[in-house]
């Protein structure tokens, strides 16, 4: 039996999920769990890269032990964030997406490069936290100096086992910076912006083996989870999926990007995925409730969360894409803020965070058919918001698509997937 390692990790927590064929089915198990949040220093938000690498490893040791030998692994984390490098020593504070430092820099840079151009030269949809922004404020605050590479998450932690700097494609389109015609760096934009040309080289693909780690092969993955997550979903054809986590990434698969002023409009980004493109919308998701449980009522489970919504009679809701929501003190204030104090119970809140996901759905899956110029009619919903049966009933109501929800670990599946078809 040939054994793999998906190392999945995500805003809140990581899994360590080894993998394996058994009687044509790929059958999985999870073998250690850990913790991951941002933490703040000296006013900015920032990940303990140090935890995480940890974490990885203690991890592939359980694995070697409960298992025994393992054939490869793969790291997949969330995109846009990285860590810079001089020479073999990072360069910390290792700011997370959610900080506001960006803020300043945005109209700078669109003084310098239009949005309007860098949309059309790479279709990354707009997000103040995009790598180009934290990027260029980067440069503004000197701390591009002396720096000679930039790894994003995944690479890092890779890095710290393997000693190679390995730059993934999935992940390098998070950036802002990927030619949407190439697929390649598009240096006119980085130079445009003044940024060091030796941080963008050339991008492998997922399926590269890079290096090993305790006699373990290391293969790049869709090192970004919506990358591996839409390679684990079993669907017929192309149809639209939602990968539910803190963030709903709601798209399809494209032979190439679409970059028109449509897509830029609706604000759809364009992705790299393994063989194809993913043309997806951010939508914010499972951060609203959690933020709204963590202040209303931390103690009580996710099941009894969904009762109290589908009770509610209170038909308030918000935009949930607003910025107001992206990373508030109280996430109670921002709604009681938004719907002029129109809530009064736990229960309203949920209903009106779910209700307000179930719209943002519908509008995104209504911009996704005027844009491609396709009627779907299924819905795959895969990731920790699948197992929200109230929101996947008012998803079906509102959009009148077909869902099919798989609460499955689809990110996992998918990274083992790539590891898999790796080794033939």
């Amino acid at each position: 039996m040939k054994y793999y390692l998906a190392i999945d990790i995500g805003a809140s927590s990581g899994r360590h999920l080894v993998g394996w064929q058994e009687d044509g089915e790929l059958k999985t198990r999870e073998v250690f769990r850990f913790p991951n949040g941002v933490k703040e220093d000296r006013g900015h938000l920032v990940w303990d890269m140090g935890a995480l690498a940890g974490y990885v490893r203690e991890g592939i040791d359980r694995a070697l032990s409960e298992f025994g030998a393992i054939e490869s692994f793969a790291i997949d984390t969330w995109g846009v964030d990285y860590v810079l490098m001089r020479g073999d020593e990072p360069v910390p504070p290792f700011y997370a997406y959610r900080d506001s430092r960006t803020e300043r820099i945005i109209d700078d840079v669109h003084s310098i490069v239009p949005f309007s151009e860098l949309y059309a030269h790479t279709g990354c949809q707009f997000q103040p936290f995009t790598t180009v922004y934290q990027l260029y404020e980067d440069k503004v605050s000197g701390r591009l100096e002396g720096v000679t590479d930039l790894l994003m998450v995944p690479e890092y932690l890779m890095w710290t086992l393997t000693g190679v700097k390995a730059r993934e494609y999935t992940n390098a389109t998070t950036q802002g910076l990927i030619s949407a015609e190439t697929g390649k760096f598009d240096l006119e934009i980085t130079d445009r912006l003044g940024l060091p040309r030796c941080l963008f080289p050339e991008l492998s693909q997922p399926g590269t083996v890079i290096g090993e780690y305790k006699g373990i092969k290391a293969v790049l993955c869709a090192t970004h989870d919506t990358g591996s997550a839409v390679e684990g979903i079993p669907m017929e054809g192309s149809e639209p999926y939602i990968s539910s986590g803190t963030w709903s990434l709601l798209g399809v698969k494209t032979e190439k990007p679409i970059t028109d002023a449509g897509s830029m409009a609706a604000n759809y980004s364009n992705e790299g995925g393994v063989g194809y493109n993913r043309y997806q919308k951010n939508i914010m998701g499972m951060w609203l409730i959690n933020r709204l449980r963590a202040e209303l009522c931390p103690d009580t489970d996710f099941g009894t969360i969904t009762h109290m919504a589908e009770e509610s009679r209170n038909t308030a809701t918000v935009d949930a894409a607003a910025q107001a929501f992206l990373a508030p003190e109280s996430m109670v204030k921002a709604f009681d803020e938004a719907t002029g104090g129109a809530l009064h119970t736990p229960g309203d809140y949920f209903n009106c965070a779910v209700r307000s996901l179930a719209l943002g759905y519908k509008k995104a899956l209504e911009e996704l058919e005027a844009n491609t110029g396709r009627r779907y009619n299924k819905l795959y919903i895969v990731g920790g918001g699948a197992k929200n049966g109230y929101l996947n009933a008012l998803t079906r109501e509102l959009s009148g698509k077909e869902v099919i929800a798989l609460p499955i670990e689809a990110t996992a599946i998918g990274n083992l997937t790539v590891q898999m078809r790796a080794k033939g």
